[in-house]
């Protein structure tokens, strides 16, 4: 988390996104230490946006920041050069047209928590199935005023979708051999010129 009531999670480098988070997350704690106040998700989001617009998208971090601050709940996203945007619901990643299809057709508004929680599983699920490089695990974190909770895992294994009852099994020979041959080569190395090695 970048701070009790602000969280992130990103695609892109790994470190690139640690790094960054952890940056932010440092300021934000200076920030909130001089001013004696909840930090707003709005300055996260400034000092993340002025940052990677700084380098010019060569920090490879996109990144979901969300939080409830007292101006109440907010949800972005940070692009690698530094454009983002404020919406109900917003993915982030190469499984990210799978969740956004997810949530497109099944958000709506004021949803129960627990409707909410299923609604992100399964559009996460949607980027896991259709993209190999989303990994596993469904994790989700659930901020409010009164608290955040970090569900890790939510849900775990993913299972694949689809098993062959009895599995495949082939017999020897399924795949014939057209023909085999032996080929050797002789090799000779020659070695011209130079200098001689220094041994001192």
């Amino acid at each position: 988390g970048i701070a009790a009531n602000i969280y992130c999670c990103g695609a892109g480098t790994a470190a690139d996104t640690q790094m960054t988070t952890d940056l932010i997350s440092s300021q934000l704690e200076l920030h909130r230490l001089a001013t004696g106040r909840t930090p707003r998700v709005v300055s996260a989001l400034t000092m993340l946006k002025q940052m990677l617009f700084k380098y010019q998208g060569h920090v490879s971090a996109a990144l979901v920041l969300g939080g409830v601050d007292p101006t109440g709940p907010s949800l972005y996203t940070v692009y690698p050069h530094g454009s983002t945007d404020r919406l109900p619901y917003v993915t982030m990643g190469s499984g990210s047209l799978a969740a956004m299809a997810v949530f497109e057709s099944g958000y709506k508004d004021d949803m129960e928590e627990e409707e909410a929680m299923q609604l992100v599983a399964s559009a996460i699920k949607g980027g896991i199935f259709n993209d190999l490089g989303s990994g596993s695990n469904v994790d989700i974190c659930v901020i409010k005023k009164t608290g955040t909770r970090y569900i890790r895992p939510f849900e775990t294994p993913i299972e694949p979708r689809f098993h062959k009852p009895g599995g495949y099994v082939f017999p020897l020979g399924t795949t014939a051999v057209g023909q085999t041959k032996t080929l050797e080569h002789t090799f000779k190395v020659v070695v011209e010129g130079g200098d001689a090695m220094e041994t001192s």
